[in-house]
């Protein structure tokens, strides 16, 4: 079975129905298998993701949006950037959103642009309801990428230079030094001697 673009572009996927979130909320302890590693990797651009988990709870609010709060948590393999050996890395990531139906989400947009004009804590703008759902796998993922450390580096590894010796003939006058010892030597007029 092949797969589509957006399955490869989303490859943890764990729809939540908003119609069948209760009004108390709920709470969702999701974890990736071996496969979805993979696919999360290669999407990634990780060498491996050794395991992926995440807790949610999803509450309602008024207006149709929900408040999504919870915790992702991965150890990822990555290749040190100064050392090019094998590490991997621990990734403990909050989450907390709001979703919105896709109709609110300008208004919403507006309201985070005023408050970013004012001295206020800005708050995130909300996040769509996709037909009706939220899909808490695509969160899980988006926080872990947003987590993963761009350049690893392995405990103590420290990037040095390197540095070459000063070639004694690299110097802005070698050229003409050149040119001079490859000019062919000319005798010298003699002075007259005075009388």
């Amino acid at each position: 079975m092949s797969k589509t673009g957006t399955e490869k572009a989303n490859p943890w996927r764990v729809p939540v129905a908003v119609a069948q979130i209760p009004e108390t909320g709920l709470h969702r302890d999701i974890e990736a298998d071996q496969a979805i590693r993979k696919a999360m990797a290669d999407t990634g651009d990780l060498r491996e993701v050794l395991s992926a988990q995440a807790s949610f709870d999803v509450t309602p609010k008024s207006g149709g949006r929900f408040h999504v709060a919870g915790h992702v948590r991965a150890r990822i393999g990555q290749t040190c950037v100064v050392t090019l050996e094998e590490i991997e890395n621990e990734i403990d990531e909050p989450i907390d959103l709001i979703f919105a139906p896709p109709e609110q989400i300008p208004q919403m947009a507006a309201l985070v642009d005023d408050a970013e004009a004012s001295d206020e804590e800005t708050p995130d703008p909300p996040e769509p309801i996709e037909s009706g759902v939220i899909d808490l796998g695509r969160v899980a993922t988006d926080a872990l990428y947003l987590a993963v450390d761009p350049y690893p580096r392995k405990p103590g590894a420290v990037f040095e230079p390197m540095v070459e010796a000063a070639n004694p003939e690299d110097h802005p006058f070698a050229a003409l030094k050149a040119l001079k010892a490859a000019a062919p030597k000319r005798p010298r007029a003699r002075k007259p001697k005075g009388k």
